[in-house]
């Protein structure tokens, strides 16, 4: 059973050149614009998080262009699902 402070948000993991093309801050940028609250993240495999919640249509444009990424950024394959987090963004920002 799910603890009920925990909220439903929607997570990509993004694989490719994903790290050190300013994806991250791209994400950032264009997730902000949206009015999304969430997070991005790169992890330890080489791989970039993203973790937000919003207006579905909104969550759907941020992942659709994520899936092309910046100028520098090679996508070869993502992942999205949803995951319960303990937390209730505010803002967008970039953990480390």
């Amino acid at each position: 059973m799910q603890n009920s402070k925990e909220e439903i948000h929607h997570r990509m993991r993004v694989f490719g050149r994903v790290q050190r093309v300013m994806f991250r801050d791209s994400i950032r940028r264009r997730a902000q614009s949206l009015g999304l609250a969430g997070y991005v993240k790169n992890l330890s495999d080489g791989s970039v998080e993203i973790i937000t919640k919003g207006e579905q249509e909104k969550v759907k444009e941020l992942f659709e262009w994520a899936k092309r990424g910046p100028l520098f950024a090679r996508v070869d394959k993502f992942e999205i699902d949803t995951v319960s987090v303990p937390k209730n963004f505010q803002d967008f920002t970039i953990e480390y």
